[in-house]
């Protein structure tokens, strides 16, 4: 379920960056901010498990992070 909602969040914010590139900012760190207290929380576990439970987090704040960037690049690319 987790998945799914993180994917739509990241074709939403592709979309979104690709109409209003500067708006986009602004929504791409409402949804990096959750993930980031996500992963913090999931890291401080012990060992390993830390490094484990923290991985999801960091991954989907990439693809957030990625879907922004490629949207406004989009953008960039149609106006010039």
């Amino acid at each position: 379920m987790l998945i799914a909602a993180i994917a739509a969040f990241c074709v939403v914010l592709l979309v979104l960056a690709f109409l209003a590139p500067r708006l986009s900012t602004h929504f791409q760190k409402a949804g990096d901010k959750p993930l980031e207290v996500g992963q913090k929380a999931a890291g401080s576990a012990p060992g390993k498990a830390g490094d484990w439970l923290s991985k999801p987090f960091g991954k989907s704040r990439k693809a957030v992070r990625k879907s922004g960037a490629a949207g406004r690049k989009g953008r960039s690319k149609t106006h010039t």
